[in-house]
């Protein structure tokens, strides 16, 4: 393909725009020939016609059809917008057809004066009718247009972008994901495979949405589509063609410690039925409208379930996962820490082949050199230093007692255990700039999965495989802690 990884998903997009655009035109006009409705001739963006057309959606006036047309009208104009009229639109829409202040505590009083439990609940169902707010309503007409869902689903990613401090758009915000949470509940997704053979459109997007590791051309798509490879994605009946997350797998031999040479191109095909791992190298959520409406974790479970009935004699589930808050945090180490993770040979030996004193200056100073990894000092003097320090970032936790690197708050939440550290395990540009090139195993071991999810969940616990503990035991932090008891 010729165009860029960033210019994909601007075009995918502006096509969605405008095919979305001409079908709902297409149901205003219907409704028009239909029952003689006729949308408002103002400008697009005129505060007074949104509005009538927004108080005409929640009349439902004219029956099916009417409000159908009026919908699909009132949506039409929100896309025709530009930024600045789309955040009017859900200001107007926040503000003036939110709950009724006066209404809400007409229903609380009468809830807090029923006399008796009938009453009461009667009372109870009052108010909980008059705490959803109108613009509820508009957006479920929205859902239920052609694409509509996925236009509530873009809509809330605008939303987001909004929000910031405004209460009004907040509230809105919250509702909305609300909704959003309830239709996309995993009990109504289906788990697909994803193949050469799929869609164009499919395959398309599963280009334009890869978040972890760049699909560069199609020559590489249909390479992590062969036969020792296996891509599963989660699909809502609403959006057939639109995946909301989706996995890739790595069907080898072992447990694989490289993202270079795991997606080798020239690399010779493994035979899946003699496969013994499992590696997911990339997990992608695709709808930024449904941030905070998790999948990644039953889409794990799911696929972990079917490989394990299509191929019984793997033995080992893993990732092969970025670190990517690493280098940031390996920048803003104490110097105490420093010294505590690394031998006196070592130091000297940084401090040497840098020409600086200071150990955080003479790390930087040695990642910073272009080609590094190929340089055989340079690399075996950072080496043993760069394995125990981001052993040591991975149980570093965040206020709540969660780990700071969201891939490992991701996996051990899912109950996977920190498995192995891979040196140079992403040698790209990517992965040398956010994670000094550094790769991690979580693994998945069917019978502990949901022990280690609990003892996380209830404890902050990280379990810790045998080589993550082969490689923290006899260190200590620089307040003289064991490492192994920070996990």
């Amino acid at each position: 393909m010729s165009e860029t990884q960033s210019e994909r998903p601007v075009s995918l997009f502006e096509r969605t725009i405008d095919n979305l655009s001409t079908a709902w035109r297409d149901v205003a006009a219907s409704a028009a020939r239909t029952v003689g409705w006729a949308a408002p001739e103002a400008g697009e963006g005129d505060g007074k016609t949104l509005r009538k057309l927004m108080r005409d959606c929640l009349e439902a006036r004219g029956g099916e059809v009417s409000a159908r047309g009026r919908a699909a009208e009132l949506g039409r104009r929100y896309l025709t917008m530009d930024s600045a009229g789309r955040r009017r639109f859900l200001k107007m829409m926040a503000e003036e057809f939110a709950c009724d202040g006066e209404k809400v505590d007409a229903a609380v009083r009468a809830y807090q004066e029923a006399p008796d439990l009938a009453t009461r609940l009667d009372a109870e169902t009052e108010l909980r009718q008059t705490l959803v707010p109108p613009y509820v309503k508009l957006l479920t007409q929205f859902n239920a247009l052609p694409d509509g869902t996925k236009f509530l689903v873009d809509l809330r990613a605008e939303l987001l972008q909004f929000v910031g401090s405004d209460p009004s758009l907040r509230h809105l915000e919250a509702d909305l994901r609300e909704l959003l949470s309830s239709w996309f509940d995993v009990g109504f997704l289906d788990l697909q495979q994803i193949t050469w053979r799929s869609s164009a459109a499919v395959l398309e997007k599963l280009i334009a949405y890869e978040a972890v590791h760049e699909i560069r051309d199609w020559n590489d798509l249909r390479n992590r589509l062969d036969s020792d490879r296996r891509c599963f994605a989660l699909f809502h009946p609403r959006m057939p063609e639109e995946p909301l997350a989706f996995i890739e797998v790595a069907l080898t031999e072992e447990m694989a410690g490289s993202i270079q040479a795991l997606l080798d191109e020239t690399a010779p095909q493994d035979d899946p039925k003699s496969a013994k791992a499992a590696i997911f190298y990339s997990i992608s959520n695709t709808q930024r409208g449904l941030r905070g409406i998790s999948f990644g974790d039953y889409l794990i479970k799911q696929v972990v379930s079917h490989l394990s009935t299509e191929l019984p004699q793997i033995e080992v589930f893993a990732t092969l996962s970025p670190v990517p808050g690493f280098q940031v945090w390996l920048d803003k180490a104490s110097d105490d820490l420093l010294k505590a993770l690394t031998t006196e040979e070592e130091r000297n030996r940084l401090t040497t082949l840098s020409g600086q004193s200071d150990l955080g200056a003479a790390a930087q100073v040695l990642l910073a050199r272009a080609g590094w990894p190929d340089d055989y000092e340079t690399s075996r003097a950072l080496k043993g230093p760069l394995m125990r320090l981001c052993a040591r970032y991975l149980l570093d936790r965040r206020g709540d007692g969660r780990p700071v690197d969201p891939v490992a708050r991701f996996h051990l939440k899912n109950g996977a255990r920190l498995e192995r550290i891979n040196w140079l395990g992403d040698v790209s540009a990517k992965g040398l700039r956010q994670s000094a090139g550094m790769m991690v195993n979580y693994r998945y071991v069917l019978d502990d999965i949901e022990q280690n999810h609990e003892a996380y969940m209830r404890d902050n616990r990280i379990t810790l495989g045998s080589e993550a503990k082969s490689l923290l035991r006899g260190w200590k932090d620089h307040d003289g802690k064991q490492l192994r008891r920070l996990a």
